[in-house]
């Protein structure tokens, strides 16, 4: 069966999300094009590693040439100095797009995040798509990127979906991600669907399981189809068990970007 890609590059693929998409992307692409500013680990013969740091603009854009997809999940992946976001993930991602543009890829997936709209209460619904309330500067780089890609798309014509992703690990950690998981299975479902619809444009989805509760929706990005096949209810009776509940009235608990909410300054924090 040919595949519906030639070949994919996957940035920040030696991290938590990248390492997923490593073996989820397989049915999709002939080859890989695995980046990171480190080496990873048992790569494949379908897999071409390169390693260089997004702030370097010449190899962040040769990293792009022939690849006819980019899955952008590189640069600082929480809260940073703001000269590390800065670098990593608002030049960074402007060198991706610029790859993008003069190498002809047409659909980049973009590893935003919930903490582009960190500032959504939630005791109510908030669209996934909704206008950016960051949190911190990691999500302040986060909502650059959103507006950034947008502009890709009505200029030049790259189509990109901004994954607003919460909480995607093996099971839940604590009682905020009894609403706020994804499973590794329905993150690869996620990306898949932005990869294979047959018209993406430019979409902001929500990267969430099918959890009981869902202080976000998810429908305004329904086009993509994606379908998640998981939820948290299997966990719920141990977690609560086993954890007190949260203050209703604690930041980390009234807002959808928990603990990010009472971070620091963190420049302020690195000068301790």
């Amino acid at each position: 069966m040919t595949k519906r890609y030639s070949k994919i590059l996957i940035t920040g693929a030696a991290g938590n999300l990248g390492t997923q998409l490593r073996r989820g992307m397989v049915p999709l692409a002939d080859s890989l094009r695995i980046a990171d500013c480190v080496p990873c680990q048992d790569v494949m013969p379908h897999e071409e590693m390169v390693v260089f740091d997004l702030a370097d603009e010449a190899a962040t854009i040769a990293a792009t040439e022939g690849c006819d997809a980019i899955l952008h999940f590189g640069g600082a992946p929480t809260e940073r100095p703001w000269q590390e976001v800065l670098d990593s993930n608002i030049r960074g991602s402007y060198h991706i797009y610029e790859g993008a543009r003069k190498h002809g890829v047409r659909r980049v997936v973009y590893a935003s995040s919930n903490h582009a709209m960190g500032y959504y209460p939630t005791d109510s619904v908030t669209d996934c798509d909704a206008l950016p309330r960051p949190d911190s500067l990691y999500g302040v780089s986060k909502s650059f990127v959103e507006s950034l890609s947008s502009m890709y798309w009505d200029k030049f014509g790259i189509e990109t979906a901004c994954l607003r992703i919460f909480s995607s690990f093996p099971e839940p950690k604590d009682r905020r991600m009894l609403w706020s998981w994804m499973s590794y299975d329905d993150f690869i479902r996620l990306v898949s669907a932005c990869l294979t619809t047959p018209r993406l444009g430019y979409t902001i989805a929500a990267g969430l399981s099918d959890n009981l509760h869902k202080p976000v929706n998810v429908a305004p990005s329904g086009h993509i189809g994606y379908v998640p096949q998981d939820n948290t209810e299997q966990f719920r009776a141990a977690m609560e068990a086993r954890t007190p509940v949260p203050d209703p009235n604690a930041p980390t608990t009234r807002f959808l970007g928990g603990m990010f909410t009472e971070f620091p300054h963190p420049d302020d924090k690195s000068q301790d």
